[in-house]
């Protein structure tokens, strides 16, 4: 699985592109100054690095210069400056990418896959003897036997794996793991879940691995 750190302090931006990281199935880590960001750098293995330029302690620049010393991480930065000397500064403070503020979210979603494809990463996420997922290959075995899943079960699982404390509900299922315009209606993850349960679960009338939380939504189980 790949690690992206995000650094930005304005809240509301930070949950809706972790929202679609996470779609994405990436390991995204959240900073919203600059001291944090460091210390969440010198203790975790990132493959990219989303930066704010403006932020209220430690500036952007400052940061990317501080890790540079360190690491040759891809780094994007994030800025309100569209002059390209600004631009042309950030280059040469070692940033790999510029993306200028207000930005499409799915535009910078699509930055963070062009270069992470260049690190082509492997992981075995393994959970107890349940469970084993390939995070390039997409493979997925379910007690040591492969398991055909579609695109939006794989994301479904993934999604559950990498947040195994956190209950969703139907519509933030939906917005993270369905693109299509028609499958927007919550009771489509219901669908979802049903199918993907009848492929992981040992017994769907006791599904243990995928929990409905009544009045909620559904959990991790195991």
């Amino acid at each position: 699985m790949f690690n992206i750190l995000l650094v930005d302090d304005e809240k509301k931006i930070t949950e809706v592109v972790k929202a679609y990281l996470d779609k994405e199935g990436y390991n995204t880590l959240v900073a919203h100054d600059g001291n944090e960001a460091l210390s969440l750098f010198s203790n975790n293995d990132f493959d990219l690095v989303i930066l704010d330029r403006m932020l209220p302690d430690i500036s952007g620049e400052e940061i990317c210069e501080k890790i540079r010393e360190i690491s040759l991480v891809h780094i994007i930065m994030l800025t309100a400056k569209t002059e390209d000397e600004d631009k042309i500064d950030g280059f040469n403070l070692g940033c790999d990418d510029y993306v200028c503020k207000p930005f499409n979210v799915k535009e910078l979603v699509l930055r963070v896959k062009a270069a992470l494809r260049k690190i082509r990463k492997e992981e075995i996420i393994k959970v107890n003897d349940e469970i084993e997922i390939n995070t390039l290959s997409h493979e997925v075995r379910i007690r040591d036997k492969d398991v055909n899943l579609t695109n939006t079960e794989y994301k479904l699982l993934l999604l559950f794996v990498n947040n195994q404390k956190r209950i969703f509900t139907r519509e933030e299922l939906l917005e993270l793991v369905t693109d299509d315009y028609y499958e927007k209606f919550d009771r489509i993850i219901d669908a979802h879940i049903k199918n993907l349960r009848q492929k992981i679960e040992e017994d769907t009338k006791k599904p243990k691995i995928i929990q409905t939380v009544y009045g909620v939504g559904y959990k991790f189980g195991i």
